[in-house]
């Protein structure tokens, strides 16, 4: 027999309750409490606890942290939508190869064992850029064409065409830091060389200017290079103009309206995407095409306050149980 709070969720509609977004990351969570109306009503940080059976018990403690420091029954919460790194299979809520998160090549069905924890609330979980690119397509509004490029560790994008992700036929649409553009270049983790992530990443960037005051090291090669420092100055151009390959590559396959910088090096704001617009305007100088699209004036950067990727996975579970558009 199905308890009273199970018949309350079931009958509680996506317009009548409460969605959570959890971005699960190696360090921490941010969670968000989305109300009836789609505004975010709460958020919260927690640390990410490590291994399968610490990250479902910190999710679900972030999941009723959210809901009492709201003084939202549990009986009103319809989804829960999560945002995790690694190998995510979105049907099954299972994730593999999530390194940074203790979770490895076996299938770990974290929906249904998070589900379990909550009660039966109907939980979804996707890539962490998937959400990021959701929470970034509704910000900008919507049923738009957008591209969030995450500049950190590696080099990838999550892609909304018309509002609905785009994974491709085995979940690798966006990974285009594994194109390879120089064969004779940097051995790349893929097992290939050249790849425009061994140029246009967070790690490229810091292999080739190392942090030396405890700092980001993309802050202290920008700094240095305002500072007249002429190897900061050539670190900084080779990758931006990396970066803008990349942007170009993303318009060119997908003529997205927007691309959106996230990931740490976004971190850099404006100065970054000043210069990625001179780079871009650069490549389009001798090419009447190119000039013709008006690249630079697609990017943006991600919002600094907004969490996009905790906002993408609310909207990612409630567009799972109710089918909704951004």
């Amino acid at each position: 027999m199905a308890s009273s709070t199970d018949e309350a969720t079931a009958s509680a509609s996506p317009a009548q309750g409460y969605a959570v977004g959890l971005d699960v990351g190696g360090t921490k969570i941010l969670g968000v409490l989305v109300g009836p109306d789609g505004s975010v009503e709460g958020t919260l940080r927690l640390p990410t606890r490590w291994g399968p059976e610490g990250v479902v018990s910190s999710a679900a403690e972030a999941v009723t942290g959210l809901l009492d420091a709201a003084g939202v029954p549990v009986e009103r919460l319809t989804s829960v939508g999560v945002g995790v790194p690694g190998l995510v299979d979105p049907a099954s809520g299972g994730v593999q190869h999530a390194v940074n998160l203790g979770i490895d090549a076996e299938t770990f069905l974290l929906a249904s064992l998070l589900s379990e924890h909550l009660g039966g609330v109907p939980v979804s979980v996707d890539n962490d850029l998937n959400v990021a690119a959701l929470g970034a397509a509704s910000v900008t509004g919507g049923d738009v064409d957008l591209a969030f490029l995450a500049l950190g560790t590696g080099l990838a994008a999550g892609i909304v065409l018309g509002g609905e992700l785009r994974r491709g036929v085995s979940g690798a649409a966006g990974e285009i830091g594994h194109i390879p553009v120089d064969p004779r270049g940097p051995l790349c983790a893929c097992g290939q060389r050249g790849c425009l992530e061994t140029y246009a990443s967070g790690t490229a960037l810091g292999a080739r200017w190392p942090s030396q005051h405890g700092r980001p090291a993309p802050a202290e090669l920008f700094e240095a290079a305002a500072g007249g420092d002429e190897r900061a100055v050539l670190v900084k151009n080779e990758f931006v103009t990396a970066v803008a390959a990349a942007i170009r590559l993303l318009v060119l396959s997908y003529d997205v309206e927007h691309v959106v910088l996230g990931g740490g090096v976004s971190i850099l704001g404006a100065p970054l995407l000043d210069a990625v617009a001179v780079a871009l305007e650069e490549q389009a100088s001798s090419s009447p095409f190119l000039a013709s699209l008006e690249i630079a004036d697609r990017v943006r950067l991600c919002p600094t306050d907004v969490p996009v990727a905790a906002v993408g996975a609310a909207l990612a579970g409630r567009r799972k149980v109710s089918k909704w558009k951004l």
